[in-house]
């Protein structure tokens, strides 16, 4: 929150810069204004201006001084009565911006008693004017002190607020990348332990059929056992890193099975048919060549036309249409979901998380892709490309 050039002249740490400043202000009405100060003005100048230093540190007891000398100068006939008034009211003012209650009440109360006692020859004639007087000199600095304080007050709880706020939506942002890269994760590991399953499994059928062919050498035999071994540790280690990664508290809504790459076309049209059930009209343009994509940007493929069809129900809500385009080249899978937002907006979407955007960033970003959001229209578009991995490139070429 940016700060007025004049608020920090208010700062509790510029007091003693004040105090001096009206000790200057004292110094030359004394030197410049008067024209023959008496000693009587000069010592009274300076206890003033002593008045003044001192209210740098204590404030409501240079208040309390100056209200007594400003009875004493006005009895001794001193010239500078009206600047000492001043100069209390503006300690008043001080005061009033650094404390409240008692002590402010007390010390504009003194200082509104001086300038009566001053006056006090015209009484009770000139009641009025005399309470006008009061007010102007010790109600007037106390009414201002008090405001700036409160106002002081309220901007810095306001940048505090906001500072906290701001502490907030990065805890929350850093929570949701978080929680899309643990998903990423379970998904992951599921899909290497379904690989090093099935390697395992077939290394054990190969020993089989080697001990049973009887023929081979024991240093083949050997090899497989220690890949068995292995193969059979490192499932062992990813079944136990894959339960600390699902558990309980830590799961999520949209988190399923890893889709097998034939049947992504199939699991794309189920989430076609859900969002249509929830309202949003949905035109899919799905490539024939999906079968062929690996598994893992499957999943990718998969949970980006999840959550952008459910952002496309939620903030547009019945009524509104969105097109998917899923396109499959020797080079990239795109992914393209655009809504018309002509809809209004309707309830939030199951498994809706209010991160979505970010977690689809993170899960393409980790895939090398580029992701691309941004208003159409009245609507939205999301815009996934995922590079294809080097031997499915080769392959297709």
């Amino acid at each position: 929150m940016n700060r007025s050039w004049l608020e920090p002249a208010f700062d509790s740490g510029f007091a003693v810069i004040r105090a001096l400043v009206l000790a200057g202000v004292l110094i030359g009405d004394v030197l410049l204004l008067q024209p023959a100060p008496t000693a009587g003005d000069l010592v009274v100048a300076g206890i003033g201006v002593a008045l003044c230093l001192v209210a740098g540190r204590w404030v409501f007891g240079a208040l309390l001084a100056q209200s007594g000398l400003l009875v004493v100068a006005d009895a001794l006939g001193a010239s500078t009565v009206s600047s000492l008034k001043v100069l209390a009211a503006v300690t008043l003012f001080e005061l009033a911006l650094r404390r409240s209650g008692r002590p402010l009440a007390l010390g504009a109360a003194a200082l509104a008693l001086a300038v009566a006692a001053n006056r006090v020859e015209d009484l009770p004639a000139e009641l009025l004017p005399v309470l006008y007087k009061m007010g102007i000199v010790a109600g007037l600095p106390l009414l201002l002190g008090s405001y700036v304080r409160v106002t002081r007050d309220a901007a810095r709880r306001a940048h505090e607020d906001a500072r906290q706020q701001e502490l907030r939506t990065e805890e929350q942002l850093s929570a949701a990348r978080a929680a899309e890269r643990a998903a990423i994760a379970r998904e992951l590991h599921d899909l290497v332990a379904h690989h090093v399953s099935s390697m395992v499994l077939r290394v054990g059928v190969a020993r089989h059929v080697v001990d049973a062919a009887g023929t081979a050498d024991p240093r083949i035999t050997q090899v497989l056992d220690d890949l068995h071994s292995s193969g059979s540790a490192a499932l062992a280690d990813l079944r136990g890193l894959v339960t600390v990664l699902r558990a309980p508290h830590d799961a999520r809504d949209d988190t399923g099975p890893l889709v097998t790459p034939g049947a992504l076309r199939a699991s794309l049209e189920t989430v076609v048919e859900r969002s249509v059930q929830t309202g949003l009209g949905v035109t899919a343009c799905l490539d024939p060549g999906l079968a062929r994509l690996d598994a893992v940007r499957g999943q990718a493929v998969l949970r980006l036309v999840q959550e952008s069809l459910a952002n496309a129900a939620r903030h547009g809500g019945p009524g509104t249409h969105a097109e998917l385009v899923v396109q499959l080249d020797e080079y990239s899978v795109r992914v393209t979901v655009e809504d018309d937002g002509a809809g209004r907006a309707g309830p939030t979407v199951p498994g809706a998380s209010g991160h979505g955007l970010i977690g689809m960033r993170e899960r393409v970003h980790v895939l090398g892709g580029r992701l691309d959001a941004a208003p159409a229209g009245l609507g939205w578009r999301v815009t996934a490309q995922l590079p294809l991995p080097v031997p499915q490139m080769e392959t297709q070429q």
